[in-house]
């Protein structure tokens, strides 16, 4: 995670966290003569907040929610056990906890700075963004405003993720018109604009690789805020819409709810289990997840286990392709530091999966006298694949990318299902044909074997290196089929 001090003027402090496997920015806004700040959006595990609150010897008393966010776990009860904060939400919110209602132009004041609230609807009914004044330098012109999922740098907010509450997609986009035109975009130009995420979420589509901006480049830049009617806007962003993985609404629920706190589900997550334990919970139907690297698991894995690894966007993919409701058991790389294990768990909670039932006692180290119970992926080169290509035995390539990936080029003749759709388009897969899988560079590719071997698939190889690899090694490419819609955002961060 890197973190950036953003601004210190004045006594006024404004620091960005930023998460980059969930592409999540959260922030603290603090006056440091009044020894008094507030959390915005915070991720689910917060010591980095409160670490940072100590060393400044501020009291932490408020953590606003700009919304429900869909794609973590907030941790708003984190804060309010912890620390006492109090919770801040839109006036149109609902919830299971306790929380101050926020309406326009209602205002949180301390010390030197002043927080005033816009009601900014349209990404999500109850959204709010918090316009950010430095008293000791202008208390009448803006310095910032935290834009939640309203406004991205280069992007809008997704207006679609309002179905699980029975709200049209085009109803939410013309609310977001009108909080956009008549309510952020009347803010000065020299408004520093700071979202809660960046490039890589799934909440919008072709977000920035920046992290803030100014209201005037984004006035002058961001497609979704130039010159356009209501009617225009709708039809734009409601347009070419990206699958929301099923975990979105599942997120956004918990988010609303009384729940366990991160730490009491760490408490229980985090217990050594027996092979045999591990096995028989596999064989009642369980799921293994191995976080290990993609090669360590291709050479020997417990039969039955998915490989989504620790070096890519774990949550997100997890999220994606793992039940919500069965218990996961984590197989990781034993005495790593830090603890894989923990690590895991902790990502996993940071997107409410909190049915981890434990981890691997000793990693796979403990089933090496135990042979039956531990496959291989089988891995093949880019120039063994091109030879392979060319016998009149050919494998099938799959190509497990997104599809704005594949537009740009793609291995000739070869199949294209996006891995987060792989599980329920499997018997597209031609059977009894070697299967070759690739992806941008072999991160998904080895979770996606390993989906299709839970299928029922044997013959599954995974491409060393990917696309990237037949790319460097001077293979042929094609360019995509004209017309492929695009079901997932089209940022590959973790390949």
């Amino acid at each position: 995670m890197n973190e950036k001090e953003l601004v210190k003027e004045s006594k006024l402090v404004l620091k960005q966290y930023y998460l980059g496997c969930l592409a999540h920015a959260s922030y603290l806004i603090a006056d440091e003569e009044a020894m008094t700040g507030v959390v915005v959006d915070p991720q689910r595990d917060i010591e980095q907040y409160l670490e940072d609150a100590k060393q400044r010897g501020l009291r932490i008393t408020h953590v606003f929610l700009t919304h429900f966010h869909a794609d973590f776990l907030s941790g708003h009860l984190e804060l309010r056990n912890r620390v006492g904060a109090k919770i801040c939400l839109g006036s149109r919110a609902q919830a299971e906890y306790d929380f101050v209602p926020l309406k326009d132009g209602d205002r949180v004041e301390f010390g030197k700075v002043r927080l005033e609230i816009l009601e900014t609807p349209g990404h999500t009914p109850e959204g709010i963004s918090i316009v950010v004044y430095d008293l000791a330098t202008d208390p009448t012109a803006p310095h910032a405003v935290l834009t939640g999922d309203a406004l991205f740098i280069g992007d809008v907010g997704r207006p679609d993720l309002g179905a699980d509450l029975g709200i049209p997609a085009e109803v939410l986009a013309g609310q977001l018109y009108d909080s956009l035109h008549t309510k952020l975009m009347q803010l000065p130009d020299e408004t520093l604009v700071y979202p809660a995420h960046g490039a890589g979420s799934l909440c919008g589509k072709q977000l920035s690789t920046e992290t803030f901006s100014t209201l005037g480049v984004q006035r002058q830049y961001n497609y979704a805020l130039q010159p356009m009617s209501r009617e225009e806007f709708i039809r734009l962003i409601t347009a070419d819409r990206m699958d929301a993985p099923a975990y979105f609404a599942y997120d956004a629920d918990l988010n609303r709810r009384e729940r366990p706190t991160l730490d009491q589900t760490l408490k229980k997550s985090l217990k050594p289990l027996a092979l045999d334990d591990v096995t028989a919970r596999r064989d009642r139907g369980e799921q293994l997840l191995d976080v290990r690297d993609p090669a360590e698991f291709a050479a020997a894995h417990l039969a039955g286990s998915v490989n989504i690894s620790l070096a890519g966007q774990l949550a997100t993919w997890a999220g994606i392709l793992l039940d919500q409701k069965k218990p996961i058991v984590i197989v990781a790389s034993p005495g790593k530091e830090p603890a894989q294990e923990k690590e895991a768990a902790m990502r996993l909670g940071r997107i409410g999966f909190d049915h981890v039932a434990g981890y691997l006692e000793g990693g796979m180290i403990a089933a090496a006298a135990r042979p039956e119970l531990v496959q291989i992926t089988e891995r093949i080169t880019a120039t063994t694949l091109a030879e392979q290509l060319a016998s009149p035995t050919p494998p099938t390539v799959l190509d497990v990318r997104t599809p704005s990936e594949r537009k740009e080029s793609h291995i000739e003749d070869s199949l294209h299902i996006p891995l987060n759709h792989l599980r329920e388009r499997v018997s597209e897969v031609p059977q009894g044909r070697k299967l070759v899988v690739h992806c941008k560079s072999g991160y998904r590719s080895s979770i996606a074997a390993a989906v299709l071997r839970q299928t029922g698939l044997k013959d599954v190889l995974d491409l060393v290196g990917g696309i990237v690899a037949w790319e460097k090694s001077g293979l042929p490419m094609v360019g995509a089929t004209a017309g492929e819609a695009v079901e997932m955002g089209g940022r590959d961060a973790s390949s």
